[in-house]
């Protein structure tokens, strides 16, 4: 069972008013029913063909009548067809299918976008990919219209294309939390953020993992550098020349290529009587480079 259908069976489940309900079945005919003859409904969902048949009676007053498909294509599944023949004119009038839905307060708009979601609403799995809820339409109106109201609650929605279809949709994790908050989808709500905690808490892991090997990375290339410049001033007969404390720390640096500045003061300072900090270092080293470029400059000047 997929996050998406366990979201739209658990919020099929709740209890909703009298407000709630007509805003519900509003946005689910209108964006999820074919509207002629007769009003037809197609559903895949028990559980949500339970919900909206239980709707459709306690607002319209009509009973719709249930048939049961067995589909076949790629693989075998139930399909729940919901037909209404009868009281159309009232049913439309109330629900004002022509025109835009009338949504006085959060209350409705709430209740509306519930109806909307379960209609044509998808929401991605948060274990498996990236943060992702939408509702799929078929004109263009219809996606602006959920994003404004998505938008009125601060949720960052957008609009996009995808073929023949219109997309309003939420990216930010957070907006979708608080969408599974408002449709009181509690259980739903607790495996999204236990999701959404342990995936931020892993890449959190990984950031820091990987500035810890860039640090290691440069760390090792640092003190292979300054390995180098030794040799240099060894072979060059150079080191002599140097007082004990600049000694102290070719010595130990020969002996620790791998750690970092603060590493190598914090061995000398336990391991000899000579103090240093990592500042301390840096500035032995940066004497070893100046004698090391002046001695070049002296042997250019020689040959000139």
């Amino acid at each position: 069972m997929t996050f998406t259908t366990r979201l739209k069976e658990e919020i099929s489940k709740n209890d909703n008013n009298e407000i709630e309900s007509r805003c519900i079945i509003d946005a689910f005919l209108r964006y999820n029913a074919l509207i002629k003859k007769e009003i037809t409904i197609t559903l895949e969902n028990a559980s949500v063909t339970r919900f909206v048949y239980k709707i459709i009676k306690e607002v319209f007053g009509v009973t719709p009548k249930i048939i049961v498909r067995i589909q076949k294509r790629f693989r075998v599944k139930q399909i729940y067809i919901l037909e209404i023949a009868e009281k159309l004119d009232y049913i439309k009038e109330v629900i004002n299918l022509k025109g835009s839905p009338i949504l006085d307060s959060d209350e409705e708009k709430i209740a509306f976008l519930k109806g909307a979601f379960l209609g044509v609403g998808n929401v991605s799995n948060p274990k498996t990919s990236g943060y992702h809820l939408e509702y799929i339409f078929s004109n263009e109106k219809d996606a602006k219209f959920i994003t404004k109201l998505l938008n009125e609650f601060n949720l960052h929605a957008k609009v996009t294309q995808r073929g023949y279809k219109y997309i309003s949709y939420i990216k930010m994790s957070e907006s979708i939390s608080d969408l599974i908050k408002m449709f009181r989808a509690i259980n739903s709500l607790f495996e999204f953020e236990d999701t959404r905690i342990y995936r931020d808490h892993k890449n959190m892991v990984n950031r820091l993992n990987n500035v810890e090997l860039a640090n290691q990375e440069k760390t090792i290339k640092t003190g292979l550098d300054q390995l180098e410049l030794i040799k240099f001033l060894e072979s060059h007969e150079l080191i002599p020349l140097l007082d004990d404390k600049l000694k102290i720390v070719i010595n130990y640096r020969q002996k620790y290529p791998e750690v970092s500045f603060q590493e190598l003061a914090n061995i000398i300072s336990m391991e000899t009587d000579y103090k240093v900090g990592k500042s301390g270092i840096n500035h032995h080293f940066r004497t070893m480079r100046q004698m090391k470029e002046n001695y070049l400059n002296n042997q250019n000047e020689g040959k000139l």
